[in-house]
């Protein structure tokens, strides 16, 4: 799915919130001050930032420019206009790339490919691209997926089921696919989600990690690169997450080259099907000259492994409350479960395979219609190289940034309809009962252009899978008093998580 970067966007998200609070206190365009521009209308914040945005963005027609105070650097563009975005991810990519910036407060992913552009953005992806649309990989995912499911998923679901204790669905989610994405780039099972629910360090790591490049976009860049200097703060959290994540991947890239030298892999390995064994055995030579060396393996697991974890997990837990909320969906999609399995099945305890979730049409819909609703990322941001001008006249350049509120475009009237802010899975559904196909540029969950996201169909054939098993041997229940609610952050986890009691619907 799409990469979970993209920390500045809650800044602009921030202020778009701020922004929103002064217009509403005062019925009127912000008022640009003198020097300060609308720097004073930020005070203050209740924690809507995503719904206040998308308020204002509606207001607005769908544009809104902050002017921020004058010689910073501040001025922002937040847009939902599917031609701006189309302009800005399509028709004029080459003005709009990462940039130094980007890669100075990501610097821990090196030079991955979610951090590079050009020459080397092109080589990562149509390396990753090879690997994913390799028919033994994904047969080997489609096998994966059906044992971790069995080995994992159900037993703990199973054992908190019988316990009658309540279970944070949303940890579960993030444990499943971290799992499952270390798997199929290295090929080993970090075993992270268990009965026991253990600490993993490399998990905890990524958090870490995460945080401090969040906290990058907030201090000025003079005040974290003292607090890096000095270790201090989330600078100091930042190098120890480094040197665990360092040694963790570094650790798997000398047991992948030790196993292969010595012929200890299995089959799928020895075929190649997970990223690490292709990447190493099938050595490529860049147009710098350089080989797949072991900083570029670091780089690559690490940008990958951010990028499966946080997205999917996001995804599946908005996917389940939403269907824990609508009981009428619930039932079609069970319906639609019992049309597609066995006659003899229909009632009985079972894990869904990859390839039967192709025929789940309803399914895919509200999967379709949870990502609308609420993106992973719900927001993103791009600055332009050279000054432009976008379709919807607005004038941009490089001092200025420019937002897409992902959460906002999905409630948009003007491009979903009245009832935007409805829950409506039948919307993705065409007359001839298939999937409708909505253009990139208005749903950018899988962002769009030479950038959209490579692995889209992968997180639908794990998701259907994983959603069409738990909701078919599974009744959940959210525990009384548990407020849901997104976070204040750049992936849109819940607040509080996802709190349930789970009970087996079959012996």
């Amino acid at each position: 799915m799409v990469l979970p970067f993209g920390y500045f966007e809650l800044v602009l998200a921030t202020i778009c919130y701020f922004c929103f609070s002064y217009y509403r206190q005062r019925h009127a365009i912000l008022y640009e001050w003198p020097l300060l521009g609308m720097l004073p209308a930020l005070m203050g914040c209740d924690g809507m930032i995503h719904q206040n945005c998308a308020e204002l963005l509606r207001d607005t027609g769908g544009t809104f420019l902050f002017k921020g105070p004058w010689f910073v650097h501040m001025d922002m563009l937040a847009t939902v206009d599917p031609a701006d975005v189309h302009h800005i991810m399509s028709s004029n990519f080459m003005n709009f790339p990462k940039g130094n910036e980007f890669r100075e407060i990501f610097e821990i992913l090196g030079d991955g490919i979610f951090n590079s552009d050009h020459e080397l953005w092109r080589s990562h992806r149509k390396i990753t691209n090879a690997l994913i649309n390799n028919p033994k990989f994904l047969e080997f995912l489609a096998r994966m997926n059906t044992e971790k499911l069995a080995k994992g998923l159900t037993p703990v679901l199973n054992h908190v089921a019988s316990k009658g204790v309540v279970v944070d669905m949303q940890d579960v989610f993030q444990r499943l696919t971290f799992d499952t994405t270390c798997m199929f780039i290295t090929g080993y099972d970090p075993g992270c989600l268990s009965v026991d629910f253990k600490d993993v360090p490399f998990s905890r790591a990524m958090d870490d990690a995460e945080e401090a490049i969040f906290a990058r976009h907030i201090i000025p860049k003079g005040v974290w690169k003292l607090q890096r200097w000095i270790g201090f703060g989330t600078e100091k959290k930042l190098q120890k997450a480094w040197e665990t994540l360092d040694d963790v991947i570094g650790g798997l890239i000398a047991r992948k080259r030790k196993d292969l030298s010595e012929g200890v892999v299995s089959k799928d390995e020895a075929k190649g099907v997970d990223l690490l064994t292709s990447l190493i055995t099938e050595q490529q030579t860049f147009i710098d000259g350089s080989t797949h060396d072991d900083k570029y393996l670091r780089d690559t697991i690490l940008n990958l492994m951010i990028a499966g974890r946080d997205t999917t997990s996001s995804s599946l837990t908005w996917f389940l409350w939403l269907v824990m909320t609508h009981p009428e969906v619930e039932k079609k999609i069970r319906d639609e479960i019992n049309e597609v399995i066995p006659e003899y099945q229909v009632g009985k305890w079972r894990i869904f395979e990859a390839q039967e979730t192709n025929k789940l049409v309803y399914l895919h819909a509200v999967f379709c219609e949870a990502l609308r609703l609420y993106p992973p990322v719900p927001f993103q941001h791009k600055a332009p190289v050279k000054a432009d001008v976008l379709p919807s006249g607005h004038h941009v350049d490089p001092n200025m940034k420019i937002m897409f509120s992902l959460y906002a475009m999905g409630r948009m009237q003007t491009i979903w309809g009245d009832d935007s802010w409805e829950f409506k899975p039948e919307r993705w559904i065409t007359e001839k009962q298939t999937i409708r196909h909505e253009s990139s540029y208005k749903f950018l969950s899988f962002n769009a252009g030479p950038r959209t996201c490579i692995g889209k169909q992968v997180a639908f054939t794990q998701m259907k899978a994983i959603g069409a098993t738990i909701l078919h041997n599974y009744n959940f229940e959210i525990v009384k008093g548990h407020i849901v609610a997104p976070n204040v952050s750049v992936i849109l986890y819940m607040q509080h998580g996802l709190k349930v009691k789970v009970a087996r619907r079959w012996p």
